[in-house]
């Protein structure tokens, strides 16, 4: 979930005065957190890009959601019954803020900028967390491994008003994140290359269709 260009200046100002949040760094490849029932925690990225990642009881690996600068994430927008299932690790060296969904409801003593926006946004937040969920939903429900390529490839067409277009992820990962065989993916991207529909170069694409 992105947030406006004026969202740094908040949490700059947050991280300097307030006391009801706490910033941590992590290196690439560390877990950030896991989503413990309950516990009721809201984190933001600040700097560098992380993925949430689910494991099912056969040891299949999911990537819910890849997060950049800005993002929000943490149980409260994503509810669980299993400890540990889902988790959100670092891609690449990060900084990030937590704090718990209560303190946008309580008054903060250091009156940030943060607080106050939080508390005045907060229905505009979780409409975009919806938003972004939904999204999500669009891409995992379409029937073929190439109906899902080209519904995610149009999704971040879409995103940078653009035809050229990077993957956040590696091609094992982006076959994580679209729930299919990667080797089937493969070959599924082969197709759409020869056939004209894109063009490829690692994980940047050109949409030609």
């Amino acid at each position: 979930m992105y947030i406006d260009n004026n969202f740094e200046e908040f949490l700059e100002d947050c991280v300097t005065k307030c006391n009801q949040v706490q910033v941590k760094e992590f290196k690439k490849s560390e877990i950030i957190t896991t989503y413990i029932e309950k516990r009721n925690q809201v984190c933001i990225i600040m700097s560098g890009e992380a993925d949430l990642i689910r494991y099912d009881f056969n040891g299949n690996k999911t990537i819910i959601k890849h997060l950049g600068k800005n993002d929000i994430f943490g149980e409260t927008f994503y509810p669980t019954k299993t400890n540990n299932e889902l988790f959100v690790l670092a891609k690449k060296k990060c900084k990030v803020l937590f704090f718990t969904y209560d303190f946008i409801f309580h008054k903060c003593k250091a009156n940030c900028k943060f607080h106050s926006f939080l508390s005045e946004n907060i229905t505009h937040l979780i409409l975009i967390q919806i938003i972004s969920l939904n999204t999500r939903i669009e891409v995992l429900t379409q029937k073929t491994i190439r109906d899902k390529l080209l519904s995610y490839f149009n999704i971040l067409s879409s995103q940078t008003l653009s035809k050229k277009i990077t993957i956040p992820f590696s091609l094992t990962d982006l076959a994580d994140f679209l729930s299919v065989d990667r080797s089937a993916m493969s070959r599924e991207l082969s197709y759409l290359k020869n056939e004209g529909f894109i063009e490829q170069e690692g994980n940047k694409i050109k949409l030609i269709y």
